[in-house]
């Protein structure tokens, strides 16, 4: 196992470095946000090839990747569609005045990236890696739990999407659909679906459980309490007309029935 883990970090290090290289060149690392997503898959593909693969390991792999794929794919098609991000412009746009936008590119985004994919990867990898084990109540409850969350995402951003793409919704506040009962429909997903491949990996041995936590924990952070949610509310606050009223009414992260 440690051999393959190794060759994923090398695998994820070169990819990164490529990575790296073409976003100095275009001077825009925003399609690091698509990657995020594809490089998982990617790491869980890696690891399910490394093996001889388990219907755990499969079905760990089978998660990830779509997953993966899913989420990538829709993030690079609205980078493409969107252009820079406003959170990468603020955090690079000081280098980028001073000329050294490809070294402040690789220290503030693509190494911490790198670093940050891998450890939230680990239950997949290691789930995919361990011994060949049943599927067991444990492993059911997380694909279920996958399957809500890769639900939530993907239907949260089917509605943003449409909403978006609607001149009539221009400086307007989502209020309709999941969104109705969270404000994030897709950041809910996003956890649900890692808490549910760390069932998965957990039951195949409890050192697996206590290693690859900090893979879901360290999502949930992110997306409840560091760059997912606060910088976007933040952003929001300023320029959607009613959506302090919609904060007071609508639940932040857990869906649940607007209050009155």
């Amino acid at each position: 196992m440690t051999a393959a883990l190794l060759i994923n970090a090398a695998a994820l290090a070169a990819a990164m470095a490529l990575l790296w290289l073409l976003a100095a060149r275009i001077g825009d690392v925003s399609f690091i946000d698509g990657v995020w997503g594809l490089g998982m898959a990617a790491l869980a593909l890696l690891s399910w090839v490394q093996t001889v693969p388990s219907p755990r390991a499969t079905l760990i792999a089978a998660m990830t990747i779509l997953w993966g794929v899913r989420l990538g794919l829709h993030l690079l098609a609205r980078w493409r569609t969107s252009g820079e991000d406003n959170r990468y412009a603020r955090i690079l746009g000081k280098a980028r005045r001073e000329g050294r936008y490809a070294s402040a590119a690789l220290a503030k985004v693509f190494a911490p990236q790198a670093i940050l994919l891998y450890l939230t990867c680990l239950p997949a990898q290691l789930g995919i890696l361990a011994e060949p084990t049943p599927i067991g109540p444990l492993a059911l409850a997380g694909a279920a739990l996958w399957l809500t969350g890769f639900a939530f995402e993907a239907i949260g951003d089917a509605q943003l999407a449409r909403f978006r793409a609607d001149p009539a919704s221009r400086g307007k506040v989502l209020d309709t659909g999941l969104w109705r009962y969270t404000r994030h429909p897709n950041y809910f997903g996003d956890a649900c679906v890692w808490w549910g491949i760390w069932l998965a990996a957990a039951e195949a041995a409890p050192w697996i459980a206590l290693a690859s936590l900090i893979g879901p924990a360290f999502l949930t952070f992110t997306l409840t309490r560091w760059s997912g949610k606060p910088l976007l509310e933040a952003g929001l606050s300023k320029s959607r007309h009613g959506y302090a009223d919609y904060v007071a009414r609508t639940s932040g992260f857990i869906p649940w029935p607007p209050r009155q």
